[in-house]
């Protein structure tokens, strides 16, 4: 067994430790990480051989979240771990982009990082450790690895910055940065922010970059202690006369299409029609395979487009450096949702759609973060139709997943609090046509969605997506960077806010870093893309509607005792239902007594929020009420004023002339109308029908009214919550109750 070495730092404060050497011994490089009590286990793999007839790295990244590491077990039907959660898929590509980039570019072989949560505390934040754990591994590793990376996240509270801040500190923070990078630069960036401005963004980016060193020296001091040789691979290499070959063929042809303007279809198909023709003059049985040629073709391509960008600043389409596609922006798409709105740039094209719900319609969240549930879902879809293409649909991808991620989080500051506007939100992207940033145009889609549906939200939300081609010390930064710039350029570098700051950020990129001057230079230029974008939203809808669309629910929201609650569910929901039923509205009532009402009309919410209130409603002494007798005796008759709820008219109070009997002028039955004169210390209700024939007051009534000759088991009425505890014992039945 090798030796067990710990080796520990500090950021923000909190202790880090990486052990190796205790468990999986097996494994090409394995750690534990923890801070405080969470613990994670970091575990790195490469095959023995590279995988044939690929063009890529294949890199996998997987977090596996075990909910034994905070205490529970799983609420599925089978008491065990399902698929990966949001937050495990988010996770895992937050850990994967980062390394990506550190791998030799030559090497083919399967890698492979998987990630365990064996112990989570409720306060540390485990995603960035993810990160770092990740590289520990790989760096101790045999695995050809250009690390190490350090990861933190960045909170600002009270205009402070705060390193790895708790789940606690950040719900305080207008800033929640992760940041990742080798010890010369920035590699990886995911944001959100409460309308940050961008300067503030660089300071947070600078300070991140120099409070992650000391994980970074970490690594490397266990890499000169306990770490491996690193492993020989068989590098991947296009042969010289193959690479000779197409670029004789191809070279001035392929200057010709990419000085023409196309389309996206148009220019794959001129691309691919010159591809096709290379390869049938140079696949022969003795001359390069089919696959070589293609790649060589690409290679060249790859490189012609990022020669005529660095040195003669002309793009794909014809587009300058900072020039967005033309945009068109439309709401009220679809007739029956409850909003709706399209945004079109360029080639790109979203439709997204909102959904209103009950507060019982919020997700509920089953992973180890302490929050348990979201008010606000985005969920992104992207067809193959969308690229032109045709495949199986699959379900969600993990793009599909980080993309609504991204677009969710970029929204989330500008939404009115719940106490203001307590409806569930869904909104759904539907990417109609993909050529570049479908996830910054989710963001604008969404914006224009939630205008037409009427939520009040502070601010519109724009998105841009910024791209990069760096050779050496020259590069380019590129605005509304389109699909082919996005997969032969070095950076994808997703930008969303307000007109007052960024809301959103995310950065992947190819490289191996970037400095803080190229990320300034690269916000700047999407704030001014941002703007021009938040232009062409107002010009479509510069408010939200006043109300919200016809189809959408009439939410209303009332407050009861919480002790009264029982008496609007029933016994067995029965009197909740039966509210349901007869208006057709849906109820939802927490524990704090707050009663949400919703209907699809506004007429229906309010007979339903007139009989939650007569549930509840208390009687007050000088109110009129007409009721329902329900018992009679010889000395008087019971009435119902409220649903539940009866008090007692005594046989003299029943007329202003004396009567013989009770039933000579309420029957069972009958409807009478009458006053509370008087409610006693135990809730005993008075009632006077002559009170309201002469126009008395409770005063003057009290006065008229006669000794009531109670028996024992008391004439008096009570009001009190049926069916609960503590509602008051029940005696011969002649005593008034809420029933």
């Amino acid at each position: 067994m090798p030796e067990v070495r710990q080796f520990s730092t500090a950021i923000g404060g909190k202790t880090i430790t990486i052990e190796t050497g205790k468990v999986a011994g097996q494994a090409d490089g394995a750690v534990t990480l923890r801070q405080a009590d969470t613990l994670l286990l970091a575990a790195a793999t490469m095959a023995k051989g590279p995988r044939e007839g690929i063009d890529f790295f294949p890199l996998s990244v997987d977090y596996e979240e075990r909910l034994y590491a905070g205490g529970r077990i799983p609420g599925s039907f089978f008491r065990r771990e399902g698929r990966p959660s949001e937050a495990a898929i988010l996770t895992a590509r937050l850990t994967d982009r980062p390394l990506r980039p550190l791998f030799p570019k030559d090497m083919r072989n399967d890698v492979q990082v998987i990630l365990y949560a064996l112990s989570s505390d409720g306060e540390t934040q485990i995603d960035v450790l993810a990160i770092n754990g990740a590289s520990a591994a790989l760096t101790i590793s045999d695995i050809p690895f250009f690390g190490p990376v350090g990861a933190l996240r960045v909170g600002r509270v009270a205009g402070a910055f705060v390193f790895n801040p708790t789940y606690q500190e950040t719900q305080v923070s207008d800033l929640d940065l992760r940041i990742a990078g080798t010890k010369d630069a920035i590699l990886m960036v995911e944001c959100g922010a409460g309308e940050v401005d961008e300067k503030i963004m660089v300071e947070a980016l600078e300070a991140g970059h120099r409070a992650m060193q000391p994980i970074i020296e970490l690594q490397e001091e266990m890499r000169r202690e306990v770490g491996r040789e690193k492993r020989t691979y068989p590098p991947f290499s296009l042969k010289e006369e193959t690479l000779e070959a197409v670029r004789s063929r191809v070279s001035d042809r392929l200057n010709e299409v990419l000085a023409m303007p196309h389309g996206k279809a148009d220019q794959n198909l001129a691309i691919g029609l010159l591809e096709e023709e290379v390869k049938s003059a140079l696949v022969t049985p003795n001359g390069p395979a089919a696959e070589d040629v293609s790649m060589a073709f690409n290679s060249l391509y790859k490189a012609e487009v990022r020669y005529r960008i660095l040195n003669k600043s002309v793009r794909t389409d014809g587009r300058g450096m900072r020039q967005v596609r033309p945009i068109t922006a439309e709401v009220d798409f679809s007739p029956r949702a409850h909003g709706s709105g399209l945004f079109t740039r360029g080639e790109t094209q979203v439709l997204t759609l909102a959904t209103l719900g009950m507060p019982r319609e919020r997700q509920e969240l089953d992973g180890l973060s302490p929050i348990e549930e979201k008010h606000y879902m985005h969920h992104y879809n992207f067809p193959p139709f969308s690229v032109g293409e045709t495949r199986p649909l699959r379900g969600t991808s993990r793009r599909d997943v980080g993309h609504g991620a991204l677009a969710e989080r970029a929204l989330v500051p500008v939404l009115p609090p719940e106490s203001e506007f307590p409806y569930t939100m869904r909104l759904v992207s539907e990417v109609l046509s993909s050529n570049g940033s479908t996830s910054m145009a989710s963001v604008c889609g969404s914006t224009l969605a939630l205008l037409d549906t009427g939520v009040p939200i502070r601010a519109p939300v724009a998105g841009i997506a910024m791209g990069l081609v760096k050779e050496g010390e020259r590069y380019a930064i590129l605005t509304d960077i389109q699909g082919v710039e996005d997969a032969l350029g070095d950076m994808d570098f997703k930008v969303a806010g307000t007109r007052k700051g960024i809301t959103a950020l995310q950065m992947d990129i190819k490289i191996k870093g970037l400095t803080p001057q190229i990320l300034s230079e690269a916000l700047e230029q999407a704030r001014q893309a941002r703007l021009e974008i938040l232009d062409k939203i107002d010009a479509c809808m510069p408010a939200p509607r006043p109300s919200l669309k016809p189809h959408a629910p009439s939410l209303m929201i009332l407050k009861i005792d919480p002790e009264k609650i029982g008496a609007v569910i029933g016994p067995g929901g029965k009197m909740i239902r039966s509210i349901q039923e007869k208006t057709g509205a849906r109820i939802d009532i927490e524990d704090d007594g707050t009663v949400f009402i919703a209907a699809e009309n506004g007429p229906s919410a309010a007979q339903a929020k007139q009989l939650v209130e007569g549930l509840t409603e208390e009687a007050v002494v000088g109110r009129i009420y007409t009721g329902r007798v329900v018992r009679t005796t010889d000395f008087g008759a019971f009435v119902e004023i409220l649903p539940n709820v009866d008090g007692m008219v005594h046989i003299s109070q029943l007329d202003s002339q004396h009567i013989e009997k009770v039933e000579d002028v309420a029957k069972l039955g009958d409807e009478i109308t009458v006053m509370v004169t008087n409610i006693d210390h135990d809730g005993k209700i008075r009632l006077s029908r002559q009170a309201v024939l002469e126009g008395w007051t409770p005063e003057e009534a009290m006065q008229h009214d006669r000794p009531s000759g109670r028996r024992p088991g008391g004439s008096g009425g009570r009001s009190g919550p049926g069916g609960r505890p503590g509602s008051g014992h029940r005696d011969s039945g002649s005593q008034n109750r809420r029933r």
